[in-house]
């Protein structure tokens, strides 16, 4: 008797190996398709989230330009009578050599019009352009070059003691800057530095420590390369949360005496450089009260960022207040 092959009948059930096997494959296939829904999920909320801090960014920047030509009309319009001012003081200070309770008022008003040319001074830095000229310098050269600007409050009977970090001796920590405004930036951190001292040691005790390390640093998921960065630590009373929000906004001061423009230079120089400003309370991570300043700044200079002036913002900058955990 012929034996005929048994063909398989069109949707007949399928036996438990193979039920098995197409499960698997469901389930894997069902894994992967979640797996890539979270990703495609988180990465749609990061790009959220960035494009949400390019424009508070580019609305700040706005805001800023605006406010920088109005004060920089003001301070123009300022300068040529202030100059007349303090001319005509001089010559009448010297006039009254003879007559010293007089001359001391004419000296009186010679100091008054220095300060207010030091605020025009300060408010046409902050509105003009930030042009980067850029050249190799260790951070160390940069740090002692500051430390030169302030010698005068540092060595005062009532001034903090000065620690020096390793950093600054550190040849190897090498970086693009502009040398003339990384030096303003540092000069004008170290003196509200001082003065935060001087606000919690009245009649000296406090202490100012300065360091450079480097750092390799990332935002949005890519690398931003090796940063070197300037640290300012001192013993004053600590900086508020509230107030690390408003402190880089210009005219903003927490002093009796004071501009309101040194920390905003700070922020547009180190902008200016690609870089970003780092405020913490020391009490935060467990150490004496105080606060500090780091200023983060690529050690070469990224495509873009030199002679970016107030109105175009650069991403990777911004001001972060650090908390310890």
């Amino acid at each position: 008797m012929d034996t005929q092959e048994v063909k398989p009948v069109p949707g007949a059930a399928m036996d438990a190996g193979e039920l098995a096997e197409l499960v698997h494959t469901f389930n894997e296939l069902t894994g992967k398709l979640e797996s890539t829904h979270r990703s495609l999920r988180d990465e749609v909320e990061r790009l959220k989230r960035e494009l949400g801090q390019a424009n508070a960014e580019l609305e700040r920047s706005r805001r800023l330009a605006a406010l920088g030509e109005m004060a920089a009309g003001i301070a123009h319009e300022v300068r040529n009578p202030l100059g007349s001012i303090g001319l005509y003081a001089r010559m009448l200070e010297s006039d009254l050599t003879d007559k010293p309770g007089q001359m001391q008022t004419a000296r009186k008003i010679v100091e008054a019009v220095r300060g207010l040319d030091a605020v025009v001074n300060d408010v046409l830095t902050f509105s003009r352009e930030m042009k980067i000229c850029p050249g190799m310098m260790t951070g160390g050269e940069l740090m002692e070059g500051a430390l030169l600007r302030v010698a005068d409050l540092l060595s005062a009977a009532n001034g903090p003691r000065l620690i020096r970090g390793p950093g600054l001796a550190d040849e190897r920590l090498l970086l693009e800057a502009d040398r003339r405004l990384m030096t303003q930036a540092l000069v004008n951190v170290i003196r509200n530095a001082v003065e935060a001292t001087l606000e919690q040691s009245p009649t000296g005790g406090g202490v100012i420590a300065l360091d450079v390390r480097t750092s390799a640093e990332s935002a949005g998921g890519r690398r931003l390369g090796p940063m070197v960065v300037f640290v300012i630590r001192d013993t004053g009373p600590g900086v508020d949360a509230e107030v690390v929000e408003r402190m880089f906004n210009p005219f903003f001061t927490t002093r009796v005496a004071g501009t309101g423009l040194g920390l905003p230079i700070v922020h547009r120089i180190v902008e200016a450089h690609g870089g970003r400003v780092v405020v913490r309370n020391n009490a935060d991570a467990g150490e004496a009260p105080g606060a500090s300043v780091e200023l983060h700044v690529p050690a070469r200079i990224r495509s873009g960022s030199v002679g970016r002036s107030s109105g175009a913002p650069a991403r990777s900058t911004h001001v972060v207040m650090e908390r310890a955990g």
